[in-house]
């Protein structure tokens, strides 16, 4: 297991144990508890600050949901819903991994199938916001976290 580094995300009151020379963590939403990875470390924390500080219920909540693109398995990291609706993908990286075009690439792609609006980006140390433009097939980033409310109003 590897260090668990300091996030610039906001300190999230996890339930930690130890079994077998591993750190778990009890995931509130899924109701289980998993590996500790780095990855999953950056995850809870952005859930928390999501449900917390920005008012994201935890019925919109869908993690690690897996899908078909191109005849290949695909997993989201995070999805988020309003009304049955997909409204945003979140990927999460371990702290240690950059942040760079290939990991919006990533989620670009995953947009492929599930269509959203937004994109959220983050390794815990950075995080990005952005809106998807399908006319013009780019993305636009918003320079400040979204609310649920503004999210499900289209800010």
């Amino acid at each position: 297991m590897e260090k668990l580094v300091p996030l610039t995300l906001p300190p999230a009151p996890l339930k930690l144990g130890k079994r077998n020379d591993q750190i778990w963590v009890w995931d509130d939403l899924r109701k289980k508890n998993l590996v500790l990875t780095p990855e999953e470390w950056v995850r809870q924390h952005l859930v928390h600050y999501l449900r917390s500080e920005l008012g994201y219920p935890s019925t919109a909540f869908a993690l690690e949901g897996g899908f078909k693109l191109y005849g290949k398995s695909q997993r989201t990291d995070l999805l988020i819903y309003h009304k049955g609706q997909a409204l945003m993908i979140g990927e999460c990286k371990a702290p240690q991994v950059k942040i760079t075009q290939e990991t919006f690439d990533q989620a670009c792609r995953y947009n492929l199938h599930y269509q959203v609006p937004y994109l959220l980006i983050s390794n815990g140390l950075e995080t990005y916001w952005a809106k998807v433009n399908k006319e013009e097939n780019q993305l636009s980033f918003i320079p400040e976290a979204l609310s649920f409310e503004a999210l499900i109003t289209g800010f």
